[in-house]
């Protein structure tokens, strides 16, 4: 049994259901269900006893020592975190609270409970923490790629907790002995993706006739990573990783931000063409950029590639093209997610 925390969200319940689709071993997934845990995603397991769905948060020490003492995992990976730079700009407190906060009390709850494991079992237990190539800052252009040994230099409310996060991992690899593992990873895209982030906003907005918003001029370049890529890295990682390391997660993806918009309106025009038979890429709107926006990242895998022989399986054009055809076919989850909040959300950040 494992235990997986943020299980309901986009790359939470990705994992899930590549684990399940990959292994027989059990998974307890405690999700908050905040608007981006969407028990939707996880549909597909109702019925399925390998599969425990609690909702409660991280935050919540005693609730965590009674799951971990009641269902004995043998790992926690830990993907729960307020995860949207855009939003921690606007209210950055909730990000203080769960990615800093709530880590710590996820981490002694884990401590507590792993300290008192027999021998063989304290020896095996794992706990691997989820974070983001955002903490190690912003890159010009002809910068060399971040590497494990990056300086830690966050810009955003939300890279900073998640910095935060990162060293109270380390920390209680080194005071405790928590036996402990960290992922890095780049810009995560595919199925079950809440539509506040550029992809599925692109997709979504696309077929409802709205603007396509692009910060600034469109220019800012990121690292595309296959979420089913970034399952199979978290699995590797959890089966060899060596303990205390950090593992960068990258998709070798380097792309600007106007060069995604127009691929995805690009292929929408292939699969699901306007009705009045113009091109998507006439919706693009250009908005005022948003504070402090990092110009670009990029992520050096090679450790993960040669240590633990991890590559990504997709190009970002085989992806991308999953990942549309996954919207398309999805209408009804897509439409769901879609709440008054999240509308209301949309019109105050890209008015």
């Amino acid at each position: 049994m494992i235990l997986v925390t943020g299980g309901a969200g986009f790359i939470g319940a990705n994992f899930v259901l590549d684990w399940l689709s990959h292994s027989n071993e059990p998974i307890l997934t405690l999700d908050k269900l905040t608007y981006a845990g969407n028990v939707e995603n996880l549909h597909s397991l109702q019925g399925d006893t390998r599969h425990t769905l609690v909702q409660g948060d991280i935050g919540d020490r005693d609730l965590v020592a009674q799951l971990l003492a009641q269902h004995q995992p043998r790992a926690v990976i830990n993907f729960a975190a307020e995860s949207h730079v855009d939003r921690s700009i606007h209210g950055p407190g909730d990000f203080i609270q769960t990615n800093i906060v709530g880590t710590f009390n996820l981490l002694e709850a884990v401590r507590g409970y792993w300290s008192g494991l027999p021998a063989a079992d304290k020896a095996a237990f794992r706990f691997l923490h989820v974070s983001t190539d955002e903490v190690y800052g912003s890159l010009a252009k002809d910068d060399p790629a971040f590497t494990e040994s990056s300086h830690i230099e966050p810009n955003s409310p939300y890279s900073a907790s998640k910095a935060a996060s990162d060293h109270l991992v380390r920390a209680w690899h080194h005071t405790y002995g928590l036996p402990v593992l960290t992922t890095n990873c780049s810009n995560n895209y595919g199925p079950y993706h809440f539509p506040e982030k550029l992809i599925p906003l692109l997709i979504v907005n696309s077929l409802a006739g709205k603007p396509l918003p692009v910060y600034g001029d469109g220019q800012q370049i990121r690292d595309w990573l296959y979420v089913k890529d970034h399952c199979s890295a978290i699995r590797r990682v959890l089966e060899a990783g060596r303990l205390g390391e950090v593992y960068n997660v990258g998709g070798w993806n380097e792309k600007a931000n106007i060069d995604i918009v127009h691929t995805v309106c690009a292929l929408l025009d292939e699969l699901r063409p306007r009705a009045d038979g113009r091109a998507y890429k006439e919706q693009i709107t250009y908005v005022t950029d948003r504070p402090g926006h990092d110009r670009r990242y990029a992520i050096d895998a090679r450790k993960l590639e040669s240590e633990l022989g991890w590559k990504p399986a997709e190009t970002f054009e085989t992806g991308i093209r999953k990942t549309v055809q996954w919207y398309l076919d999805n209408p009804q989850w897509v439409a769901h997610v879609q709440s008054g909040a999240y509308r209301d959300w949309v019109q105050k950040q890209y008015a």
